[in-house]
């Protein structure tokens, strides 16, 4: 349960600023809050996206599957390279142009988001499957390392802007930057 901020406080705090008080109070790691060290925190069981694209009536070959395995069981955000790379470990086949059109197919079907995460690698993109929570990208700008972060609190801020502007909300992306604890600490 998320606490009020006090009578005092609370006259002088937005919506928005109150939720962001609400985030600080209740940094501890919970059900309701969880921070990854580095490796995915909100992804789906392996065959989730064969699943899916099956009950869509969507063709699965032998490449499409090998990708979709390498999609699945992925623990941290891949490029199109390291997927292609994992999956050739599976099946020497499988081919580059393979892997776009397979990535290009999930994200029109809503499976996978596209990622640029702050674009602390240049111009590479990542890829990672939907999970049954969104959570917050947090990425070191000096050393690139890149966490995952879900609350409640984000998932009542979610609700609270499909209310106050009147949209369901399909696709959620969220990144923030800064210097991990390790990059602050003096040299």
């Amino acid at each position: 349960m998320i606490s009020k901020p006090p009578r005092k406080i609370s006259v002088l705090l937005s919506p928005l600023d109150s939720f962001w008080y609400n985030l600080l109070l209740h940094m501890s790691a919970t059900p309701a809050h969880r921070v990854s060290t580095g490796e995915r925190i909100n992804h789906e069981l392996p065959g989730h996206l064969e699943r899916e694209l099956a009950a869509r009536g969507i063709r699965l070959t032998r490449q499409r599957r090998v990708l979709l395995q390498v999609m699945d069981t992925a623990r941290r955000h891949l490029d199109a390279d390291e997927i292609l790379q994992r999956a050739q470990k599976l099946d020497p086949r499988v081919t580059r142009v393979t892997v776009y059109r397979t990535l290009d197919l999930l994200k029109r079907q809503g499976l996978i988001d596209e990622l640029d995460l702050l674009h602390l690698r240049g111009d590479r993109h990542f890829y990672e499957s939907h999970g049954p929570r969104d959570h917050i990208h947090v990425a070191c700008i000096r050393c690139g390392k890149v966490r995952e972060f879900e609350s409640e609190l984000y998932e009542q801020l979610k609700s609270q802007i499909s209310r106050d502007c009147g949209i369901e909300i399909t696709v959620t992306r969220t990144e923030v930057g800064g210097l991990c604890a390790d990059c602050r600490k003096p040299r």
